[in-house]
């Protein structure tokens, strides 16, 4: 199954949060670059929300589209860098200054679903769940 069809599953309650983890860190995932952060930076584009930087994540060239045009920009070009999402979490997110998550195909309302920075998902070192003496191996 792919993400898009684990992420329905899951959302009509039969799917597996194993299963959906798993297809998400197996997925190749598109991440527009290039000055669309709300920062104006030329990274991968995010958004910070409750005090987590959210980097948006598409599955296909469709999802993007509809990401643009209901931001009202689907006249302009949208460079992506076509990820694995094991790669965005275990490589980008540690690099980034505070808390850090993925929201995959935010415009699609019945399809979109939130990767929080929580333990299984981000590396326990930048997971919010997991205390310090946790990570250091004392808890």
């Amino acid at each position: 199954m792919d993400l898009g069809a684990e992420i329905a599953a899951y959302r009509t309650g039969a799917g597996d949060p194993g299963r959906l983890v798993g297809e998400f860190r197996r997925a190749v995932l598109l991440v527009p670059v290039g000055g669309g952060s709300e920062h104006g930076d030329s990274g991968l584009m995010s958004a910070v929300s409750g005090g987590i930087r959210w980097f948006y994540a598409f599955t296909d060239e469709e999802a993007l589209a509809r990401f643009a045009a209901a931001r009202g920009e689907a006249g302009r070009d949208w460079p992506y860098l076509a990820i694995l999402g094991a790669r965005l979490v275990d490589a980008v997110v540690p690099e980034v200054e505070g808390p850090a998550g993925v929201a995959v195909n935010v415009a699609d309302p019945d399809g979109s679903m939130m990767f929080p920075p929580v333990a299984g998902i981000v590396p326990d070192a930048c997971a919010v769940d997991v205390g310090a003496e946790s990570v250091a191996g004392v808890g």
